[in-house]
């Protein structure tokens, strides 16, 4: 697991902003920091994929390049996982894209379930699943959507990336998908009775898109 905060880096600065009571309301800014970030993370995931040499042609000769060979398929839950995925998407820019429609059905006692009601997704099988979502706390809608994009074929290379991931849902991902690779741009060990996650930020899809009734 890697967690791009604990090092220094811009990832900080755009964390700091989507979690300022004082900031995160004003939506388009709360977007654009989930899709800055979506770039960065991207960037930063990207060196530890496979890479070919390439000769390109240039007015004056031919260079030598190093390119991802990996072929990409990201995939999203939505709504909340919307503007990471096109940050993603930006630096990953010729990849395919699956989307997942999940919500939790919660009980009187707060325990739930989770409902999977749409997917859609690209052939599978031998290419390399990113699967983006902004907030990790128990890791069970994000483990049974990858499950359910296996309908199409079970990728090489599965990678999660979260923003802030919770130490429940971590070891809840480690249980069910033990060949994942993560990426967290931070991590927070609290969950609430509730599970969300503290200090977190909130609701992400609520502050990204307005309050759901």
């Amino acid at each position: 697991m890697k967690v791009f905060n604990q090092g220094g880096s811009l990832i900080g600065n755009l964390l700091a902003e989507l979690r300022d009571v004082n900031i995160q309301h004003d939506r388009m800014r709360f977007r654009h920091n989930l899709e800055r970030i979506g770039e960065l993370m991207a960037y930063e995931i990207s060196k530890d994929m496979t890479h070919v040499s390439l000769e390109v042609q240039t007015p004056l000769g031919l260079a030598k390049e190093a390119i991802v060979s990996d072929q990409i398929v990201l995939a999203t839950i939505l709504r909340a996982g919307l503007p990471l995925h096109q940050g993603f998407l930006r630096m990953f820019d010729r990849a395919e894209s699956a989307f997942v429609s999940a919500y939790r059905k919660t009980h009187k006692d707060y325990s739930f379930e989770v409902q999977v009601e749409y997917t859609s997704c690209p052939q599978l099988e031998g290419k390399t699943l990113i699967m983006t979502d902004p907030m990790i706390a128990t890791g069970v809608s994000l483990v049974k959507s990858i499950k359910a994009l296996h309908q199409f074929g079970i990728p090489s290379i599965t990678i999660i990336a979260g923003v802030i991931g919770a130490e429940q849902g971590i070891h809840y991902i480690r249980q069910h998908l033990p060949e994942a690779a993560l990426y967290l741009a931070a991590f927070d060990a609290e969950l609430t009775a509730k599970y969300y996650i503290v200090p977190g930020l909130g609701d992400a899809g609520d502050l990204a898109f307005g309050e759901k009734i």
